[in-house]
């Protein structure tokens, strides 16, 4: 997996928002074992600690469940899913908007520039 962070932002933040997005996206299947806090912290480069946090964060949104024996199961709600990528869907949309705000578009224009763009 490809770790995208940004330095002017706390780290854990960014891991729980790309570790929900590849759960919205199916990367990890509901009901799946995520990988261990160890071997994801190997793989994203980070302490133990912050990708705990990251995950702790996951939970507390639903997205995520510990299981003693298990370890750390993707959710199977549906509902909780949806919400999660209609979310993500949303911040999506906004930045749109901002970034062609940034280049002088108003939103008319840019849902026209959208349209456009397939048809």
């Amino acid at each position: 997996m490809d770790w995208k962070l940004d330095d002017g932002r706390p780290i854990w933040p960014q891991l729980s928002q790309q570790l929900a997005r590849r759960i919205i996206a199916g990367e990890y299947p509901p009901g799946s074992r995520l990988p261990s806090v160890r071997e994801l912290a190997a793989e994203a480069g980070v302490n133990p600690n912050t990708m705990q946090r990251a995950l702790a964060q996951l939970e507390q949104e639903g997205l995520a469940r510990a299981d003693r024996t298990a370890g750390r199961l993707v959710t199977q709600d549906a509902a909780v899913l949806e919400a999660a990528r209609l979310r993500e869907a949303q911040a999506v949309i906004r930045s749109y908007f901002e970034a062609m705000s940034a280049l002088g578009y108003d939103r008319e224009r840019a849902v026209e520039l959208l349209k456009e763009e397939f048809q």
